[in-house]
């Protein structure tokens, strides 16, 4: 039997937090070990509990954004999902950039917010796909290094970043070329490291605005 994910609920708003916490509760496979309402909350949550995954509102007392960066000094391994009505994409650059593993709009089902809590807690990462889409669409011209950085992919690394860039997820990418998931975790290690980059979805937009770039040539 697998050992349950570890989830602990941070929101201001009664309901919502409490329904949340019922919601993924009576999904097998998810314990859900804390909630809280603040930013403080959020960062005893952290240090005393250590959930596997952590969901963050931004609009709290003392600041969701600001919580992440307080844990992630203390805590360096915890793995942060903003779970907000915010799509504003200065909030989820913020969110990215300082720490957070997930960016998910409260309008999410139970059950897909349940498979986004499993793939991060596996290691991978995770946009809504409105605000991905967003993000690239607003990015500056690419960097010439980040150009060059592409250009050191192997082929393999290519395939898997073209495929990961349109959505799928590691387990997909896997499927799709009859390749281990592990593998492909170590690809995207691989490919994150040569293009200087923390996440999925970072990499996702350096490959779109380097195919941007080279189409407005």
């Amino acid at each position: 039997m697998k050992t349950a994910i570890r989830v602990a609920v941070v929101d201001d708003h009664p309901l919502f937090r409490e329904g949340v916490a019922r919601s993924l509760s009576e999904i097998e496979g998810f314990e859900i070990v804390a909630e809280g309402r603040s930013k403080d909350d959020a960062i005893k949550i952290a240090e005393d509990r250590q959930p596997d995954v952590l969901l963050l509102d931004i609009s709290m007392p003392g600041g969701g954004l600001n919580a992440i960066s307080a844990i992630i000094e203390r805590v360096p391994t915890q793995k942060i999902v903003m779970l907000t009505v915010s799509e504003s994409s200065d909030d989820v650059t913020a969110a990215l950039d300082r720490g957070a593993k997930g960016y998910v709009l409260k309008g999410v089902g139970a059950r897909t917010l349940a498979e986004i809590i499993r793939n991060i807690a596996a290691g991978e990462s995770y946009v809504a796909p409105a605000l991905s889409a967003r993000l690239l669409s607003n990015r500056s011209t690419p960097e010439p290094r980040r150009q060059t950085a592409i250009a050191t992919l192997t082929n393999r690394e290519h395939e898997v970043l073209h495929l990961v860039a349109s959505g799928l997820s590691n387990k997909l990418v896997a499927r799709k070329l009859d390749l281990h998931e592990k593998t492909i975790k170590h690809h995207m290690t691989q490919i994150m490291a040569k293009l200087g980059v923390g996440n999925r979805t970072e990499a996702a937009m350096a490959l779109r605005d380097v195919i941007d770039e080279r189409n407005d040539q």
